[in-house]
């Protein structure tokens, strides 16, 4: 609780300097206490310059997830469900999956910094190593019937998407159906799994792999050529817990917006200013066929529109979409 008082007094500061005494007062504690917690502060990551007469003005954040500032900044957005901080793990969908099956009220989110065993679509690994990157999974309880299941990923995506690229103004697209480009580059990928009785959804983990400071030479050589992080594209350094923040509100409202209200009135014109492959030569894999044609689009469920040499549209509600380099 004071660790909370502590961050919540310094985010309503701003750049301005804090005085031990109001420290002290909100606290309840004495002045000496005040820089025994300042001490343990730092020790997590935070950085505090401090001026006699002045008192202490915070000049450095964790560049980990840390659990007491991102709820802090969670609670600040009007976000109440709690989110779980690890240093590492082997899958944060796995962690989510765990977390439900021993009894944990949904929704929540974990967050790691690092997965031993990380996995995205199709049974591929999902490059995890730390450096800043963040992989989150969210656990809820959705009620809804299974046949909306493909759709919710699209969901997220495109309303994370659209909030990247208002909030950094850098030009973030969203790749049909689970991933999020910037400049050409894979910034993110989302991994969406479920438990399912005979007629709804039981379980739902919706798990997100953002790279926000990775820089590109610490990615695997195979990835270099098409990964990219935020930092890369903007040119600098984020506040990763600002990011996670940021990111958990966004896609819990896109959520509980997408379990009310399905994709919502404004899909297909956010679709349509963000879509990576629009009026690009694709070749789509899934259910054991392969078309090449040019993508056109959703539809109102959310499947791929793809146009075929002899101008027959083909609607692909799951599979693999790349992009034919001519």
């Amino acid at each position: 609780m004071d660790t909370r008082v502590i961050l919540d007094t310094f985010l309503d500061a701003g750049d301005k300097p804090v005085s031990g005494d109001k420290l002290a007062r909100v606290l309840g504690v004495s002045r000496v206490s005040v820089w025994a917690r300042l001490g343990q502060l730092r020790r997590e990551g935070f950085a505090f310059d401090a001026a006699p007469r002045v008192g202490y003005r915070l000049v450095k954040w964790p560049a980990l997830p840390h659990a007491a500032l991102l709820n802090t900044r969670l609670r600040r957005l009007g976000v109440t469900a709690p989110a779980h901080c690890l240093d590492h793990v082997d899958s944060t969908n796995s962690e989510a999956e765990r977390r439900l099956g021993a009894g944990e009220a949904p929704p929540f989110v974990v967050i790691a910094s690092e997965q031993t065993s990380g996995r995205g679509r199709l049974g591929r690994v999902w490059d995890s190593r730390p450096g800043g990157n963040l992989y989150m999974s969210f656990a809820f309880r959705p009620g809804i019937q299974p046949e909306r299941m493909p759709s919710v990923t699209l969901a997220v995506g495109l309303r994370l998407c659209a909030r990247l690229a208002t909030r950094y103004s850098i030009p973030v697209q969203i790749k049909w159906p689970n991933d999020l480009m910037c400049e050409g580059r894979k910034i993110a990928g989302i991994l969406t799994e479920a438990r399912i009785d005979a007629d709804h959804v039981r379980d739902l983990v919706v798990g997100i792999g953002l790279n926000v400071n990775g820089h590109i030479e610490d990615f695997p050589p195979e990835l270099r050529d098409i990964a990219g992080s935020l930092s890369t594209a903007l040119g600098a350094p984020l506040d990763i817990n600002e990011v996670a923040a940021d990111c958990v509100a966004t896609v819990l409202g896109a959520c509980e917006h997408f379990f009310e209200n399905g994709l919502g009135d404004d899909f297909h014109d956010l679709w349509r200013a963000h879509d990576f492959l629009a009026e690009k030569t694709v070749t789509a894999h899934g259910a054991g066929a392969q078309i090449t044609g040019v993508a056109e689009g959703v539809d109102v469920r959310g499947a791929l529109r793809v146009r075929d040499a002899a101008g027959y549209v083909h609607l692909l509600n799951a599979g693999e979409v790349t992009l034919r380099r001519l």
